[in-house]
């Protein structure tokens, strides 16, 4: 199986009216319980709405991100699943929910973390 990121920018879910949203939340957290029923959730979550701290490589946090960013993550979903057509299948059940627009990446398979977290579940 591969795991695959879905996201969405921040402000994306943003033509979302206050009276819309419990409607939404419902909608989206359905499509959750359906990941989790069909063993393909990883984990997922919205992020806070703040400007994010930027630790560089020799631990100097400073404020990010950088003015020239135009776009942040606002949410996002991982899920394993065997082709990218499932991915982009949950991708558009997401979309759905939430409203708005999901982009889809292939994260970079890791044999040694995949070793060592079964080695942490053996424990």
């Amino acid at each position: 199986m591969t795991r695959y990121l879905i996201s969405f920018n921040d402000g994306a879910m943003d033509h979302i009216t206050d009276e819309e949203l419990p409607d939404v939340g419902k909608a989206a957290h359905a499509v959750i319980q359906e990941a989790v029923n069909a063993g393909v959730f990883v984990f997922g979550t919205g992020l806070e709405r703040q400007q994010a701290s930027i630790v560089s490589t020799n631990g100097t946090v400073t404020d990010g991100p950088y003015p020239e960013t135009k776009e942040v993550i606002g949410g996002f979903v991982v899920v394993d699943v065997a082709t990218r057509e499932e991915a982009l299948t949950w991708a558009a059940k997401i979309a759905g929910a939430c409203r708005c627009a999901q982009e889809v990446r292939e994260l970079l398979p890791d044999p040694e973390l995949e070793a060592m977290l079964r080695r942490a579940d053996s424990r």
